[in-house]
């Protein structure tokens, strides 16, 4: 599974037959927020948010960007892995 950086549509997203899994985001020179998550029905309980906010994190890693958690889920993530919990703003 490959998580694409949908720099047009400001979204990570995962193409599973055919449905989209993503998180939204808004970047500046020094924060990225992922404010939205999405996950269709039928794909819901399999771990796939997880794929595309950790696709986000390591983004932000790489930027150095500070994340701030704009989705709930986004932040319950966050304070799963305490490595991507250290990065919110």
């Amino acid at each position: 599974m490959k998580v694409i950086n949908d720099i047009k549509g400001s979204r990570f997203v995962l193409n599973i037959d055919g449905e989209e899994v993503y998180v939204m985001y808004a970047e500046d020179k020094t924060t990225i927020d992922l404010y939205s998550t999405y996950t269709p029905s039928k794909l819901r309980g399999k771990g796939l948010a997880a794929i595309v906010v950790k696709a986000g994190f390591d983004y932000a890693k790489e930027k150095n960007l500070k994340v701030i958690a704009g989705c709930w889920y986004v932040r319950k993530f966050a304070e799963m892995y305490e490595e991507y919990g250290e990065m919110l703003k």
